[in-house]
């Protein structure tokens, strides 16, 4: 019997595939990493972020170890004369705009831009005093140089409550002068009257309102460079009324009260209170009214400034003792934001957390790049809060 072999009967043997075994009948590959398995970007776990904070909130809620406090922030000792420590400190109010991923639109930044450049060059004696290492010294340079014409005293009444108050301000005489002389809107006249008065009175920080007409008294006060110092009303005028023989007193307060309806005008001493309280018997005049030297823009200065030192003293009444280490303290004033060395770059590059834009944290939004180090001088020497060596976390900062 003969036996034909057909193709049907070959078809039924299988072979097993063994190329993927073979190294030299391998397909090759453009990438010598195609063979791993591909993941997504890695990123920290949710619990590796809430321990990292934690940790760090742990630190800010411990009791830090006291070496002794820092009495000065003097570190440079080139700095000779107040003149250098005003420029310094000027300088070094604001940190400068990121240049990569600053979170800002280009309107933002020339709002920004257009703010710094609008404040006046007003440095407070406290944030000199921060600096010097001896604020004795200090004070005798800065009354000699005031009378010498080169440093300025600025008077800042009203503005903030006990050891909150700013406090006197020093401005260099030639930045003042040439703030008035650079003014579009003040007359050459103008110009010249008013700071020929500024230089017969080096020290002294009010002027009297006879030197100058009510239109240039009109002019100056618009364009920022006089304000007000006489109160044209006091809490004794506004519910005393003087007789003859208590001018100026409260010993008529009960006749006023009872011989007049409550909340009417004659209650108060009627509609001529101010001209009898004044002494005479028509309008106040204008040798009676004085006038503070002041520069344009120093409401928008000093509301700044007093934000500032409040929201570092709100980051330090977080803590448990009202203390924290002075890196952990800056790191909450600039908000998280993304470091811009080589390690944070990279690992933004693998889409790992790096922290939050620069335009988003209120250091931007609401300080406009403030500089931290510069808030701290301000509330060291304001005497709100001190800086003491810890031995092990570096500089540590409290409130006093």
């Amino acid at each position: 019997m003969s036996m034909n072999i057909t193709a049907a009967h070959s078809s039924r043997v299988k072979k097993t595939r063994k190329l993927s075994q073979n190294p030299f009948l391998r397909r090759s590959s453009s990438s010598p990493f195609s063979s791993n398995p591909r993941r997504k970007p890695s990123q920290p776990s949710k619990e590796k972020r809430v321990a990292t904070e934690d940790d760090a909130d742990r630190m800010f809620n411990e009791r830090l170890d006291d070496n002794g406090v820092i009495a000065s922030l003097a570190t440079d000792l080139n700095f000779r004369d107040v003149p250098q420590f005003v420029q310094y400190i000027q300088t070094r109010m604001f940190c400068d705009i990121p240049e990569r991923a600053p979170g800002m639109n280009s309107t933002r930044i020339a709002e920004i831009l257009n703010y710094r450049a609008a404040l006046p060059p007003i440095v407070t004696l406290a944030h000199v005093h921060a600096l010097s290492s001896s604020p004795t010294k200090t004070e005798r340079e800065i009354a000699e140089l005031a009378q010498a014409g080169i440093i300025r005293k600025v008077a800042v009444p009203n503005r903030g409550v006990g050891a909150a108050a700013v406090g006197d301000g020093l401005v260099l005489v030639s930045e003042w002068e040439g703030l008035v002389h650079s003014h579009s809107d003040l007359g050459e006249e103008v110009k010249i009257k008013y700071l020929s008065l500024f230089k017969d009175n080096p020290t002294s920080t009010t002027v009297s309102g006879i030197n100058f007409t009510p239109a240039e008294v009109s002019a100056l006060t618009t364009a920022g460079f006089l304000t007000s110092a006489t109160a044209t009303t006091s809490q004794t005028d506004l519910f005393a009324r003087p007789g003859a023989a208590s001018l100026g007193t409260l010993a008529s307060l009960s006749t006023a009260g009872s011989k007049n309806a409550s909340g009417s005008l004659a209650a108060v001493g009627g509609s001529e209170a101010l001209t009898n309280i004044s002494g005479g018997s028509g309008p106040r005049s204008r040798s009676t009214i004085r006038y503070n030297f002041s520069l344009p823009n120093t409401g928008p200065h000093l509301r700044l400034l007093l934000a500032a030192r409040t929201h570092i003293l709100n980051l330090l009444k977080k803590s448990k003792y009202r203390e924290a280490p002075m890196n952990t303290l800056n790191e909450r004033w600039d908000g998280g934001i993304a470091a811009d060395d080589e390690q944070s770059q990279a690992r933004k590059a693998r889409g790992e957390f790096v922290g939050v834009l620069p335009g988003r944290t209120k250091k931007w939004k609401q300080f406009y790049g403030l500089r931290f180090e510069w808030v701290l001088e301000e509330c060291v020497g304001a005497g709100l809060v001190e800086l003491f060596e810890t031995g092990s976390v570096g500089k540590g900062v409290r409130t006093i």
